[in-house]
């Protein structure tokens, strides 16, 4: 009789697949520690600087650059708050003319860079720009003594420009947690006696307090994070500290510990939101699902509401659309240009590189905490992401310091070995944007890459390895054709803010080698917003991508 071949599928050796999960070990605290890299540096110049200028900033002009600093934080965190959380209540709860529009339209403000809306409001309310000349026509006003003005290059309107386009960080969270309330609550409430308004103060605004927490720690991050906008309105905050230090100053170790104590401030941030929030938990109830009956508005309230909703969108996206969209029609044939068309090329290389390079290092990330279940490997991708609590300005130090070292040594080496000088091969390319890029906004792929890939039940891995798959031909196979929207959406989002992305741009691209946002940043400086207008509205409309995926997600978590 003949003998049927042995068609079983054999294991791999235990030997072979303990390799395999000790290379993933390593490649993911191998990841933790080059992300750590740009901090060590900062704190190891901080403390052992060439020259040492630390006193003589502590008598100078760090007080200022901190007391600036907090109160940046402090103005942009109440307006935001305030605006945040009004348009998450009035859009979930109640029912207005023009809600549905509101509900994903209060978001639209995210797309526009802070600088961007900075240029945009100084080129209308400067001396010079259109609505001081109609005033002045229409009351005949001859010289700027003869009226009062508010002047938009002061801390007041940093500080307005800022929440304009971060309130959308609070409203984010606060709509999402307003979603996940129980209706049995409020209808609780309303039994109680309390009014639509107490309702939302006692019962509502407490509930949603752990996720209001995580946006103004957001905010406060891309506060202290903003360089373009505190430049150009001269306003003395830590950001503008460092690029003053280190390039007007020419010392990069006082640099490094203005950035050094920026760190302080954004540790110190994020322990105060884990600790507002350590022992408020909140669980989902059986009607979540329940669609909200919410509080039907009519006369003066209800176009009251409309009113507030409408207020930040026309203020935060529409007149700087309006404004820019004016000057690059009227101007197209001019701003059309070769520089244009190169500068553009230069942010979507950039960006699309340090979009596949993030979900390559957050697939690695993930899928090893998933092979390996232990607390050091969970503790190194949580390091992996503190890259994205980095302002920009600090992140652009720390990259430098061990990029320009090891080209220093490199070249010394060849210059002894071969005598030629290598040049700067990593810190006077744009291999240091990217890896800067890469560095701050890992965490937004790790977070989604994650969370797509723990909705992929262990079965699967269980059945692939049954069926004789490595992890790595499991990860392949199996896992990515079920999270290629996590990792497309995750994409998206990096591409988008590393277009935006000012301050590390502007400190570490090569010589000659301008971005979209480098560009616009340097004719708005001097007074060209007409000359950038098409570069600054491109990246205006690129960042609409994220605003229409954040959208979909919240509005498909609950009917309202």
């Amino acid at each position: 009789m003949q003998s049927q071949p042995d068609t079983r599928v054999t294991q791999p050796p235990l030997k072979t697949r303990s390799q395999y999960l000790f290379g993933w070990y390593s490649c993911t605290w191998s990841t933790a520690l080059m992300v750590a890299l740009p901090v060590l540096s900062i704190f190891y110049l901080a403390f052992f600087p060439t020259e040492n200028i630390w006193p003589h900033l502590v008598e100078t002009v760090l007080p200022v650059y901190i007391t600036t600093t907090l109160e940046l934080m402090l103005g942009v965190g109440v307006l935001s708050v305030a605006i945040g959380v009004c348009g998450a209540w009035l859009v979930t709860m109640c029912r207005f003319p023009g809600r549905k529009i509101f509900e994903w339209a209060l978001l639209l403000p995210f797309a526009v860079p802070a600088y961007v809306i900075a240029y945009v409001y100084t080129d209308l309310l400067e001396y010079s720009g259109p609505l001081q000349i109609m005033l002045r026509e229409l009351f005949g006003w001859q010289t700027a003594r003869d009226y009062w003005f508010p002047d938009i290059r002061t801390l007041g309107g940093a500080i307005l420009m800022l929440a304009l386009v971060l309130y959308p960080y609070v409203y984010l969270l606060a709509r999402a947690s307003f979603l996940e309330q129980s209706t049995t609550i409020q209808d609780a409430s309303r039994t109680l006696g309390c009014t639509p308004f107490q309702s939302f103060y006692r019962v509502s605004l407490p509930i949603a307090r752990p996720a209001i927490a995580v946006g103004l720690s957001l905010v406060s991050m891309e506060t202290i994070n903003d360089f373009g906008t505190v430049d150009y309105f001269a306003v003395k905050s830590m950001s503008a500290g460092i690029y003053d230090t280190w390039l007007n100053m020419s010392n990069l170790g006082g640099a490094a510990q203005i950035a050094s104590l920026m760190m302080v401030f954004v540790i110190i941030l994020i322990s105060l939101e884990r600790i507002g929030r350590a022992r408020q938990r909140q669980f989902h109830s059986a009607d979540r699902f329940k669609k909200l009956t919410g509080y039907q508005l009519s006369g003066w309230r209800a176009w009251g509401a409309t009113t507030l909703c409408a207020l930040p969108v026309i203020c935060g996206f529409i007149i700087p659309v309006w404004v820019l969209g004016r000057y690059a029609l009227r101007n197209l044939d001019q701003l059309w240009t070769e520089d244009f068309l190169t500068h553009a090329s230069h942010s979507f290389i950039l960006s699309s590189c340090a979009a596949i390079l993030t979900i390559v290092i957050a697939l690695l990330l993930a899928y090893s905490k998933r092979l390996h279940k232990k607390r050091s490997l969970k503790l190194a991708a949580q390091f992996s992401s503190l890259g994205y609590a980095m302002p920009g300005a600090v992140l652009a130090i720390g990259v430098i310091i061990p990029l320009a070292a090891f080209d220093n040594l490199l070249n010394d080496i060849t210059e002894q070995l071969f005598d030629t000088s290598v040049g700067l091969l990593l810190s006077g390319t744009a291999f240091a944007v990217v890896f800067a890029y890469v560095v701050r906004f890992l965490a937004v792929s790790v977070g989604s890459v994650e969370s797509s890939l723990n909705k992929v039940t262990e079965s699967m891995d269980m059945a692939s390895r049954s069926l004789g798959y490595t992890p790595l031909e499991t990860l392949f196979r199996v896992h990515l054709p079920l999270i290629k929207g996590g990792i497309l959406t995750a994409a998206l989002v990096v591409f988008v803010d590393c277009m935006k992305e000012l301050p590390a741009t502007l400190i570490l691209r090569p010589f000659n080698y301008d971005t979209l946002a480098t560009y616009v940043y340097q004719f708005a400086s001097d007074e060209m917003l007409e000359a950038c207008s098409l570069a600054a509205l491109l990246i205006v409309l690129v960042g609409i991508i994220p605003v229409i995926l954040l959208s979909r997600t919240i509005s498909a978590t609950r009917s309202s």
